[in-house]
């Protein structure tokens, strides 16, 4: 448990650092700034993320606790798959930018959903005593 408080610093940081370049991207896919093509934005949300996973495993494998054993670590993961496939939507697939930018406010319910389920501990955090 001695790596706890920095794992968990890390995960934070790796958290708000995805936000930020996700939030950044979008206001990039809506100008159709080139910025967008950059090979930086291309890079470092994929380092970054790496991170936070590692990180995220690192907690749950400290803490003992594990997707399809704790419900609020598997909806987590499935948030994380739905936040994922969103995302590529939203900064890359997306045949139209009305639906790239429908993917992008998704892709953020569904990060202010996993926020919510980590705070709360709970797969329904709104419905939670645990939640703010």
């Amino acid at each position: 448990m001695d790596y706890y408080p920095a794992l968990k610093t890390l995960h934070l940081a790796t958290i708000a650092v995805t936000l930020a370049l996700f939030l950044l991207r979008g206001a990039w896919m809506m100008a159709d700034s080139p910025r967008l093509q950059a090979r930086w934005v291309r890079v470092v949300p994929h380092v970054n993320d790496t991170l936070l996973l590692a990180s995220g495993i690192g907690l749950a494998v400290l803490l003992q606790q594990y997707p399809l054993v704790h419900g609020w670590l598997t909806a987590k993961l499935f948030a994380l798959i739905a936040y994922i496939v969103l995302g590529t939507v939203a900064l890359k697939r997306g045949t139209t930018k009305p639906r790239r930018i429908a993917a992008w406010v998704a892709a953020l319910a569904v990060f202010g959903y996993m926020l919510a389920v980590a705070v709360a501990h709970d797969p329904l955090p709104f419905l939670s005593s645990n939640f703010p």
